[in-house]
């Protein structure tokens, strides 16, 4: 055994987490603040999430715990092979992600989250060389990081379980901290480093809605199964990923002041007749006016730090190191590859946790505003560039030089989504790279073009 892990948060990254690391020989305890999810009476869960796309890194790190599993989890998703754009009169127009048939995979948030806990029970009923176990409604209240002077002292963690009135202390050799973008973990890390820390709300509200099977009993999906759906309307949009049944999780991103102004039917009614016509009769008008006016209004938040780690005593991953608004579909993936890195990590360290650590604070922090970047730029392109002629001969002509240049030439998306070879911040100084190429390029052909032009004209008018 290589040690006590405690991992607080079982949700998508703690559980993957937990497994890798009791894969590796780990005795894993997992606590969660929330009930166990897989529970009846969880409340309104599937209202507070958009749906995700699982891409290559995500994938890459399912794999790498286990092949088998990965399968297993994995069974529910369905591939998009790339957007849907639906205009004002509802005519649709494919912009695929890649030119191999590349796709992402639309899985339910809740869906990913129960299969990854089910690993969980399988894995510890196998009774492996490392353990694993989830205790639900525990809420962390406090870290004392032993001695520092004494690498090797535990970390003694405090909890406070539902309906009990004693609190729980325990001791371990390590701890992780994957509970989210509000991190409790992250907040008693801050108090022992001097940790960089910002946060940015932008000003866009979601509002997830549901576009239900088809009545077709020749084919449940009303719109194709295999695009994620985008109306773009420049200052908002909606957006629509498939679901196995036939159905689409759709969600709504817009201003706070845009969103809260739309209170009464008739607002919420015409609004919606008015950009998404078409969605209107997917969703069905009176549903669609019930779930605006009902379903939570989420907030989008990014946040920012450094470091991540205190010595080989705690780390944190996920959104609890770098929560990112979705507009990349890479919250997720990015988690799960804060795991296969860590892990690695801790392999080539022989398992030394304060080496491990190091590094991936080291290593990862430039990967990690890389993708911060990009998620927050991200939502301009979706919801305004995809109409846009100059954004389309882009992308056109990223298709056509990498047919011609291979890995010489490669579009950001590829690199970001297909590409788990290629770290964050590497894409970005390639695209920066083939950005200055076009833009030469783009000029010489334009000057070519005047020098032509005048040149023509000069003979025609014989000067």
């Amino acid at each position: 055994m290589k040690g006590n892990v405690a991992v607080i948060g079982a949700g998508l990254v703690g559980a993957v987490a937990g497994l890798s690391l009791a894969q590796e020989g780990y005795n894993v305890t997992i606590f969660e603040l929330r009930a166990d999810p897989r529970l009846a009476d969880t409340g309104d869960k599937n209202l507070r999430s958009i749906n995700l796309a699982v891409s290559n890194r995500g994938i890459r790190t399912l794999r790498m715990i286990d092949p088998q599993m990965a399968e297993r989890v994995l069974a529910d998703v369905l591939p998009m092979k790339g957007r849907m754009i639906h205009d004002l009169k509802g005519n649709q127009a494919e912009q695929l992600y890649g030119l191999y048939g590349d796709a992402i995979y639309s899985i339910d948030r809740g869906v990913l989250n129960e299969n990854l806990l089910h690993e969980i029970e399988l894995f510890d009923e196998a009774k492996n060389e490392g353990s694993i176990q989830t205790k639900f409604e525990h809420k962390l209240l406090n870290v004392d990081f032993g001695n520092d002077s004494d690498k090797d002292s535990p970390v003694e963690v405090t909890f406070r379980r539902k309906n009990h009135n004693d609190d729980v202390r325990l001791k371990f050799d390590m701890i992780i901290g994957a509970d989210g973008a509000h991190s409790t973990t992250r907040a008693f890390l801050g108090k022992k480093v001097r940790m960089d820390y910002s946060q940015q709300y932008i000003d866009k509200c979601y509002v997830e809605l549901y576009i239900p099977p088809s009545d077709d009993p020749n084919n449940k999906f009303s719109i194709s199964p295999n695009h994620l759906h985008i109306w773009p309307r420049r200052d908002f949009m909606l957006i629509a990923l498939p679901n196995t049944d036939g159905s689409f999780t759709s969600t709504f991103f817009g201003p706070w002041k845009l969103t809260e102004s739309l209170k009464t039917k008739e607002q919420i009614s015409s609004f919606f007749s008015d950009q998404f016509p078409d969605a209107v009769n997917l969703i069905g008008e009176n549903t669609l006016v019930h779930a605006f006016q009902n379903n939570p209004k989420g907030s989008l938040l990014q946040v920012t730090c450094s470091p991540y780690h205190f010595k080989g005593k705690c780390i944190i991953i996920g959104d609890a190191a770098h929560s990112m608004v979705p507009f990349y579909g890479q919250g997720m993936n990015c988690g799960f590859e804060d795991v296969r890195l860590l892990t690695e990590l801790l392999k080539k360290s022989k398992y030394v946790s304060e080496d491990a650590f190091e590094a991936f604070t080291e290593t990862r922090h430039k990967d990690l505003l890389a993708i911060l970047s990009l998620a927050l730029g991200n939502y301009h392109e979706m919801s305004a560039k995809v109409t846009s002629n100059l954004y389309k001969l882009r992308k056109a002509a990223d298709g056509v030089l990498h047919k011609l240049l291979g890995d010489h030439w490669l579009p950001l998306y590829t690199m970001v989504s297909f590409r788990d070879d290629i770290p964050y911040h590497e894409a970005l100084e390639i695209e920066a790279h083939q950005q200055r190429l076009v833009s030469i390029f783009g000029g010489v052909s334009i000057l070519s073009a005047s020098v032509a032009i005048l040149y023509g004209l000069k003979r025609g008018l014989k000067i």
